[in-house]
């Protein structure tokens, strides 16, 4: 029986963090569902077609890999993908505390639901989209956190703002 993962983030804007996740994930389960989450409470850079398009065109050469907007709880859209795996990447200490909170909610709300914690490469491991918006919104270059294509449109999208 193959293993379906699902990898849920907001992704605005997806980094190389994200992408090095995603090749580890693929190591791993036979298939990783990238679960683009598109939640009108939280603010975006990007709405969740431009994330979409931008993780397609970021992770085209990446086999095995299906990239989806969900809404709502992640469990329930692991019910409806009929996952019981979620990946939630670990850079640093900081984050432990939020995502093992997260890990363990969902285990309340469905005992099936496991949470598999990656870290990412180390030279990623300080990689939040949180600071690449806000260091690109003041003026740096950041093209050696995210893709080409994605500091253009970062670039792009500030300009409009």
């Amino acid at each position: 029986m193959s293993q379906l993962a699902i990898y849920p983030g907001s992704f605005d804007p997806v980094t190389y963090g994200h992408i090095d996740l995603i090749k580890r994930a693929t190591r791993i389960f036979d298939e990783v569902v990238v679960a683009v989450v598109n939640n009108a409470a939280n603010e975006t850079l990007f709405n969740a077609d431009e994330r979409v398009a931008m993780l397609q065109e970021t992770t085209q050469d990446i086999k095995n890999i299906h990239i989806e907007v969900f809404q709502g709880l992640i469990i329930d859209f692991a019910k409806k993908k009929k996952s019981n795996m979620l990946i939630r990447g670990l850079r640093m200490i900081s984050d432990f505390e939020y995502e093992f909170q997260m890990a363990l909610t969902n285990r309340r709300l469905d005992e099936h639901i496991e949470t598999v914690f990656l870290m990412p490469s180390e030279r990623y491991s300080f990689l939040s989209s949180t600071l690449i918006k806000e260091a690109a919104s003041l003026g740096a270059d950041v093209s050696s956190f995210v893709p080409e294509i994605v500091a253009k449109r970062i670039q792009e999208k500030l300009q409009v703002i």
